[in-house]
């Protein structure tokens, strides 16, 4: 019998679960810089000097040209040749937005530009919502088939299939139509994967339920998927504007007639004869517009993108 006076010892557990709960812990402790460095002074003041110079970097690269651009559009075209990054030598000049809009016709190209991303975008939502429904949610015998077929055009670069292309827009008659620019760059696999891949995260028994109630696959989609997939719509619709409103080569080549061009061909059509400084407030004009775009619907893009990568559990 145990001494009732004798002091008593802990008891060190050593089981599985204490194991992973020391494992856990050290796990998240784990970093470049742990939190017993940063208790210094010097230190923490390096790093956090370190991560203010990177983001300034960053900020630097990609907003810079931005910001260039739009002291370019407002500055003199002697200002900008003899002083690229000087502030406004001989004042501002708004009035270059509104040369650039009716001298050069900036006002028609974006109306044309909106007229083809707009078609590019009905094209890609339709494309992708289908073809990723039947991959996803009917399943064909002949699926695997069918995806390996979209999937094997991410690997074709788009600059050999352009004379093909051409030639069957041609034969098809359909050169100098927006019909030329909507269908071939409507469809995307890229759209069709991100698609396919939001529509598997939905539980089989919502589809199994309509269907024991008597819903046929349009009523499903329709009824069912698409109210629950407007998040990833809504991000396959902006990636087909962007992609749609920065393209050059292809409505180029389909569109010949400057009064269809996009507002990407105008630019380079009457830059040879137009004013620089007028030149560079229409290419301001057509950078503002999908960024305020982007701004307007970020927050509905990244809640999208994000659901996009969810996996079933």
């Amino acid at each position: 019998m145990a001494d009732a006076g004798a002091p008593r010892t802990a008891t060190l557990v050593t089981g599985p679960s204490s194991r992973r709960r020391t494992a856990g812990s050290r796990s998240l402790e784990r970093s470049n810089v742990s939190d017993a460095d940063l208790s210094r002074r010097g230190t923490r003041i390096g790093f956090r000097l370190l991560i203010g110079a990177a983001i300034a970097l960053l900020v630097t690269i990609s907003a810079g040209p931005l910001l260039w651009l739009a002291k370019s559009a407002v500055s003199t075209t002697q200002d900008i040749l003899s002083d690229p990054f000087g502030w406004w030598p001989s004042g501002i000049q708004l009035g270059n937005l509104a040369d650039a809009w009716n001298q050069i016709q900036i006002g028609r190209f974006t109306l044309n530009s909106l007229i083809v991303t707009s078609g590019e975008v009905v094209v890609a939502v339709f494309a992708a919502v289908t073809l990723g429904y039947v991959l996803a949610v009917l399943r064909p015998r002949y699926g695997a088939v069918l995806n390996g077929a979209i999937m094997a055009t991410l690997f074709i670069p788009g600059v050999i299939s352009l004379i093909p292309l051409y030639l069957t827009v041609i034969d098809l008659g359909l050169l100098d139509s927006y019909w030329a620019v909507w269908l071939p760059n409507g469809v995307s696999a890229f759209n069709v994967l991100i698609m396919k891949q939001y529509f598997q995260t939905i539980p089989r028994e919502v589809f199994e339920a309509a269907r024991v109630d008597g819903a046929g696959p349009i009523r499903v989609l329709w009824s069912i998927v698409l109210p629950m997939a407007r998040p990833i719509v809504g991000v396959v619709a902006l990636l087909a504007f962007v992609a749609s409103w920065k393209d050059f080569l292809w409505p180029l080549l389909a569109l010949p007639s400057p009064a269809k061009q996009p507002l990407s061909v105008g630019l380079s059509t009457v830059a040879p004869q137009a004013d620089l400084a007028v030149l560079m407030a229409g290419m301001l004009i057509a950078v503002l517009i999908p960024l305020a775009v982007f701004l307007v619907f970020q927050k509905q893009f990244l809640t999208g993108a994000g659901s996009a990568g969810a996996v079933k559990g």
